[in-house]
């Protein structure tokens, strides 16, 4: 078996740690890399009817190109790469989403009649936003300030106090399947705004709040990236250090 087939064995999840400038070629197929980065490149290309050793290619030139700059976020100490998620990515949700629920309104009301899609999306956005509001919290207030303890624990060579949710394990599992119910209702949206693709009649608000969806998509999609393929996986393992 030869490096490249070796590679297609590997999961869409690694690649994407070890550089996220792979996600790009992922996306462009059409592949989850985020809630769904457990499967190899091969599963996953099978699933969608691609060759495999064509996507390896082109992963395989991101790879070797060394223009541009990545940020090495396997190699952060996982308490920063929590605080980051919250000060990054939670604050990003946190200041869009008023401003996209404000333009979703407003297209309902002047374009829904002839574009009654627009309804759909604006129900599917008002309940993402509804769910990641009480999602971060759960992280902000019980994962992430666990994950910090483990980890001057560990700094200190002390122990830490087994928390009330058992073992880290059990709020990963609750997020982990929040992450896969924003990751369907944003291929909804995906689907529903036709790839972000404003209609021929759009106006501007049209066009602004579509690119606006589709920036939220891809921070929300690197933001679960970050937790459900490097900062959840260390966060176990490190808690198993304690046992």
């Amino acid at each position: 078996m030869n490096t490249l087939q070796k590679n297609t064995q590997k999961e869409i999840g690694q690649f994407v740690a070890e550089d996220f400038r792979t996600a790009a070629i992922f996306s462009k197929y059409k592949i989850d890399f985020c809630c769904n980065g457990n499967r190899t490149v091969e599963d996953a290309c099978d699933k969608k009817g691609i060759d495999p050793n064509a996507v390896m290619d082109e992963i395989n030139q991101v790879l070797n190109s060394k223009t541009g700059e990545t940020i090495d976020y396997k190699s952060w100490p996982i308490d920063l790469l929590a605080e980051y998620i919250e000060k990054k990515h939670h604050r990003y949700v946190e200041e869009k989403i008023p401003v996209l629920l404000q333009f979703l309104n407003k297209l309902c009301r002047v374009h829904g009649e002839r574009h009654p899609e627009l309804f759909k999306i604006n129900e599917l956005f008002i309940a993402s936003a509804g769910e990641l509001a009480s999602h971060m919290k759960k992280e902000e207030l019980i994962l992430f300030p666990f994950v910090k303890r483990m980890v001057k624990a560990k700094l200190e060579n002390g122990a830490i106090q087994s928390p009330q949710f058992g073992t880290v394990e059990n709020p990963i599992d609750m997020m982990k399947e929040e992450h896969d119910n924003e990751g369907q209702r944003f291929r909804d949206i995906a689907e529903l705004t036709n790839n972000y693709n404003p209609p021929a009649d759009a106006f501007n608000t049209y066009k602004v709040t579509y690119a606006m969806l589709e920036e939220f998509e891809k921070d929300l999609h690197l933001h679960i990236h970050l937790e459900n393929n490097i900062l959840f996986p260390e966060a176990i393992k490190l808690e198993q250090q304690f046992s």
